[in-house]
């Protein structure tokens, strides 16, 4: 009799079990929809030039392969921090706002969160309605009992349900964590005007909520880092104490090297040893060092003049190709006479589409025209291509016209 007899099988991961059957799928015209990494007009993964470049500058001056410290290599986390937040080298030098290197995003996130669980008491924690799905499961596995949602996507409209997301916020007890999305918006593809973010952080203000940024996306949105920083700047500029996870997947390709920073803002440096020693106890317990190479290529081009502008050039090269598919999509759509308006396309921005579409719509065109997206309907923009994009188009219209809701 095993021990691991009762041990029932969970579900598998929606977005990694399209890709192994799109991978089994050998129809010609197929077409992936579903990770979020960036992809070529020849559909091909894009190994960022100047990432190569500092990637041999990185193995040409390693030396050995010693421990990093806990808290990773300084270099990065200061620069990433300084990529999100922007002059901030005295209030670093202070110690009041520190970075933390993390595996990533997902890594950031988790030790954050476990953070606030354990230390600050937080129980309760917000995402939107809809979001990525690993919050809930990050936040629940690291101590938080109770999961709330906020209203985000009006699915009527294909807008932003403001008034539902302003009430839902209003509504939040005190010492509530909000998991805000810094920018390009994931699944939906819809930020906050910048009104509309000075209001969410009069109310989150007014309500003693803790913001928890997640920044994953930065100069993947506009393709201008400044511009996508916008809203993590303004909430420092309001005195906000709060926690912000970057990842360097999507912005720098580096998807599986794991390249993360946490940044931790404390309004006094009065607290500032604890809490780095609690962290410390945390990254200990967890995977207690960090890695280097994606960190150090990062840091190579953040730090370095030259290699940081092709990188910011490289960004608006990525995004105009986006910009270019979002377009072409709607007038495809449109041009066919397809059923409902499609404006949001255009309107929303960064990776990812919400596109309306069904369960029902989706399985469709999987099964008719090996198309394959989640089950939400959101869509990897980079996943369009000049050579497939009519090809989808004519496939949605036909879903639209053959499919019941």
């Amino acid at each position: 009799m095993s021990i691991f007899r009762d041990v029932e099988e969970a579900s598998p991961i929606e977005v990694f079990h399209l890709m192994k059957i799109f991978s089994e799928d050998d129809y010609p015209t197929k077409v992936n929809l579903t990770v979020g990494a960036y992809r070529t007009d020849e559909g091909k993964p894009y190994y960022i030039p100047v990432v190569k470049k500092a990637e041999k500058l990185v193995l040409e001056s390693t030396t050995n392969h010693e421990y990093l410290p806990i808290f990773g290599l300084e270099s990065f986390t200061k620069a990433a921090s300084q990529l999100l937040l922007g002059d901030i080298v005295q209030r670093q030098e202070e110690g009041s706002i520190f970075g933390v290197q993390s595996l990533s995003g997902s890594g950031a996130l988790r030790v954050g969160a476990e953070f606030l669980a354990k230390h600050l008491k937080c129980t309760t924690f917000y995402y939107s309605l809809p979001t990525w799905e690993n919050h809930h499961l990050i936040f629940m596995n690291s101590g938080f009992n109770d999961a709330k949602t906020y209203r985000y996507w009006n699915e009527e409209k294909r807008s932003l349900d403001c008034d539902g997301f302003f009430e839902d916020l209003s509504n939040a007890p005190e010492n509530s964590v909000i998991i805000l999305h810094g920018c390009a918006h994931n699944p939906t593809g819809l930020d906050p005007t910048k009104d509309q973010w000075k209001q969410i952080a009069e109310i989150m203000k007014e309500r003693k909520l803790i913001p928890f940024f997640d920044n994953a996306y930065q100069g993947f949105a506009s393709g201008d880092v400044e511009k996508d920083a916008w809203s993590v700047r303004y909430f420092l500029s309001q005195g906000f104490e709060f926690l912000c996870s970057q990842s360097f997947a999507k912005n720098y390709g580096l998807y599986n090297e794991r390249a993360g920073n946490l940044t931790f803002v404390l309004n006094s440096t009065d607290n500032v040893k604890a809490v780095k020693s609690q962290v410390t106890m945390i990254v200990r317990g967890m995977y207690s060092n960090p890695p280097n190479h994606g960190a150090r290529t990062v840091s190579t081009i953040l730090n370095n003049p030259e290699l940081k502008e092709e990188w910011l050039d490289t960004l608006k090269i990525m995004t105009g190709r986006i910009k270019d598919m979002r377009k072409a999509l709607r007038e495809n759509l449109e041009q066919l006479g397809t059923i409902g308006k499609w404006n949001h396309i255009t309107d929303q921005t960064g990776m990812f589409s919400y596109t309306g579409l069904s369960a029902n719509h989706v399985e469709y065109l999987r099964k008719k025209y090996h198309i394959y997206m989640l089950r939400s309907g959101r869509i990897n923009i980079c996943g369009l291509t000049n050579n497939n994009i009519n090809y989808v188009a004519e496939a949605i219209t036909d879903a639209l016209v053959t499919v019941t809701i």
